[in-house]
C-alpha cells in the first residue's frame, strides 16, 4: 500500500499517453485528407467537366433513327433548297397548302396524308413533312451531293434515286418525321393506304391503295432492289 503522501507515477503517466495519441491520430487523419485531394499535375484534374459531343450527324444512343442516315432525304436538310424547288422548312404538315413541297404532292397522298395525321393527332402525334414534292433539277442536285459523300453512284443510289425514277418528283412520295410519327405508321399506315417501301427508309411514305385491304406489301431492302429504279 502507497503512503498517503505519494502519488503513483504509472498513474500520472496515462493522461498524458492518452494526449500524444490523440495528436497523433489527428495529424494522420489531416494528411490522408490532403493528400487525396488531386494536385494541379494530377490525372483527374484534366478530366473535362462536360460530357463528350458526338460528332455531327451520329445518332445518340436513345435514337431510334437508323445507324446510318442519308445525306439529305427524311432529315430536313432540303431547307438550304429554294422552296419552289421542294425546300423544306422546319415545321412544315401536310396541312401546309402553301408550300410546294406539300401543294404539289399527288392529290390522293395528300388525302390519305391527311385523313392519318388528323386521326394520329387524338395520339399526340404530328407528322412533320421533311421531304416531299421535288423538281427534277433539286433531286439531280440531291444525287450529286449523295454520291459525294458516299463516293460512289453505286452507293448512292441506296439512298438518292434519279431524277427520271425518283417518286418524289412525280409528287408521289414524302418523307416525314419525327420518329413518333413513322412509328405511328407502321402500326395505322395500311389503314389509310400509306406504306413504308424501303427497309432502310423508315421515314419514306408511298400511297398503296390496296393496303387498306390487304396490308401494306414487303418493303425492299432499298431503292437499287425496287424494280421501278432501272426503268
Amino acid at each position: 500500500m502507497f503512503s498517503s503522501g505519494t502519488a503513483p507515477t504509472t498513474r500520472r503517466a496515462r493522461p498524458t499517453v492518452l494526449l500524444v495519441l490523440a495528436i497523433a491520430v489527428a495529424l494522420a487523419a489531416t494528411v490522408a485528407l490532403l493528400g487525396d485531394r488531386p494536385s494541379a499535375a494530377s490525372p483527374r484534374a484534366t478530366v473535362p467537366d462536360a460530357p463528350v459531343r458526338l460528332a455531327a450527324g451520329v445518332p445518340d444512343a436513345g435514337d431510334p433513327a437508323p445507324a446510318q442516315a442519308p445525306p439529305l432525304e427524311g432529315t430536313g436538310g432540303e431547307a438550304s433548297a429554294l422552296e419552289s424547288d421542294g425546300g423544306v422548312a422546319d415545321g412544315v404538315t401536310v396541312f401546309d397548302d402553301d408550300v410546294p413541297a406539300v401543294a404539289k404532292l399527288d392529290a390522293h397522298l395528300r388525302d390519305a396524308l391527311r385523313a392519318a395525321a388528323h386521326d394520329a393527332a387524338d395520339d399526340g402525334v404530328t407528322f412533320v413533312v421533311n421531304s416531299g414534292w421535288r423538281s427534277a433539277a433539286y433531286q439531280d442536285q440531291l444525287l450529286r451531293e449523295a454520291v459525294a459523300q458516299y463516293g460512289s453512284a453505286a452507293a448512292a443510289a441506296r439512298w438518292v434515286a434519279t431524277a427520271e425514277t425518283s417518286p418524289h418528283v412525280h409528287g408521289d412520295a414524302v418523307d416525314l418525321g419525327p420518329w413518333r410519327a413513322t412509328t405511328w405508321l407502321s402500326t395505322h399506315g395500311s389503314r389509310y393506304g400509306l406504306c413504308q417501301i424501303y427497309a432502310n427508309e423508315a421515314w419514306h411514305y408511298e400511297l398503296r391503295p390496296d393496303a387498306v385491304d390487304h396490308g401494306c406489301p414487303p418493303t425492299y431492302a432499298d431503292p437499287t432492289h425496287d424494280p421501278r429504279m432501272s426503268q
